[in-house]
């Protein structure tokens, strides 16, 4: 009895072997490290640097939100979770004051394959287009609203 159960697990390996492999064909396309960085402007009163999400219609920008990072067609090329945004401000001027008005910026590290046109899918939200920009490394940026 134990040879005949030895026997189906045999001659099923190689189907299950070929299902794990099958998803594994994009893996041999270079793809580069970049940095998602989305700025939420938002202009909520806050500190500088703190954790934050986006708020009013921008809720979905949150830590762990899901995202993915598409190519034109919509092709997923990365995705995860969000982290915790970092509240930037709104303008230079110093208010010396604690809180001051700020936007949620938030910043992925991705590995992504080279293609001619980027987008990011907030949890299932439409696709806001990425630009690319090396100014200070290479990345992919959004303003939301634009």
């Amino acid at each position: 009895m134990r040879r005949s159960r030895y026997g189906r697990l045999a001659a099923l390996l190689p189907l299950l072997l070929s299902g794990v492999l099958a998803g594994c064909g994009d893996d041999d396309e270079p793809r580069a490290a970049r940095t998602v960085r989305v700025l939420v402007r938002d202009i909520n009163i806050r500190p500088e640097g703190v954790d934050c999400a986006g708020t009013g219609p921008y809720t979905y920008f949150h830590n762990k939100a899901p995202y993915r990072v598409v190519d034109s067609d919509g092709g997923t090329l990365a995705e995860g979770v969000l982290p915790p945004g970092k509240s930037v401000r709104t303008f230079e001027e110093d208010l010396e004051v604690e809180r001051i008005p700020t936007f949620c910026e938030f910043a992925v590290p991705v590995r992504v394959a080279r293609r001619e046109a980027y987008r990011l899918v907030v949890d299932d939200r439409p696709p806001i287009d990425l630009t690319e920009d090396s100014s200070a490394g290479p990345a992919l940026v959004a303003v939301v609203p634009s």
